[in-house]
């Protein structure tokens, strides 16, 4: 199977409202250019769910939700539920991203899966991707990101190649059916060739993207590293 990319919109102005959309058409291209060569896909703010899924071939360029909380549909207020993601064209959610941390990850799994929901839980370092992996149910996807690494210059598979290589044994001997992405850093084709050869089936991507002069060249680059 194809590596998964995955680019983390985040809350950046660059990436929020008719931006998201730019952005994700931008993505969509690098995704059409990239002939297969890599699965896309990408996690954007709830209020954007809508009009990004709306204006992309989301066969091409999925996407995802940045978060997704416990609750069920019914009596609660200001809170994004796996059902309303899915009905505004959502995929998929991230979890437990290190800048949004959570404590009911299995919870939160259960609900995204009854609402068809790929899931993919963030981890900051080993340990805590083993005890994800342990998870039931257990998430579709784990990715291994230092915080202390996130928005860098430096990838976390140069700087920690032994925190990838480690999480991606740690998760497979306990749940072989979980796929393991990094992320934290990574800029170039060079970071995603040596995130992969550490094991992990994909990368999770930001601001190397979302930033850059052209979002469109700048997944390319990335993919071509596959």
């Amino acid at each position: 199977m194809a590596p998964l990319i995955i680019v983390n919109f985040k809350t950046y102005k660059e990436a929020t409202g008719e931006n998201a959309v730019k952005l994700a058409k931008q993505c969509e291209l690098a995704a059409r250019k990239a002939k297969g060569k890599a699965k896309v896909a990408v996690a954007v703010q709830a209020a954007d769910i809508f009009r990004v899924a709306a204006a992309v071939d989301t066969k091409v360029v999925a996407v995802f939700a940045q978060h997704i909380d416990a609750n069920g549909q019914g009596k609660s207020t200001g809170f994004v539920t796996a059902e309303s993601v899915a009905v505004a064209g959502a995929s998929g959610t991230l979890l437990n991203h290190a800048e949004h941390k959570i404590t009911d990850i299995a919870k939160r799994i259960e609900t995204a899966k009854a609402a068809k929901l790929v899931t993919l839980a963030c981890a900051a370092n080993v340990a805590e991707a083993k005890a994800i992996a342990s998870l039931t149910p257990f998430p579709d996807f784990i990715a291994v990101e230092p915080p202390e690494l996130i928005g860098g210059k430096v990838s976390v598979s140069k700087a920690k190649p032994e925190v990838v290589s480690d999480s991606v044994a740690a998760v497979k001997s306990i749940n072989g059916g979980i796929k393991v992405l990094c992320g934290a850093g990574v800029n170039s084709k060079e970071d995603v060739r040596k995130a992969l050869e550490l094991g992990t089936e994909g990368i999770l991507v930001a601001s190397s993207v979302v930033l850059a002069k052209n979002s469109e060249s700048a997944l390319l680059e990335l993919i071509s590293g596959v």
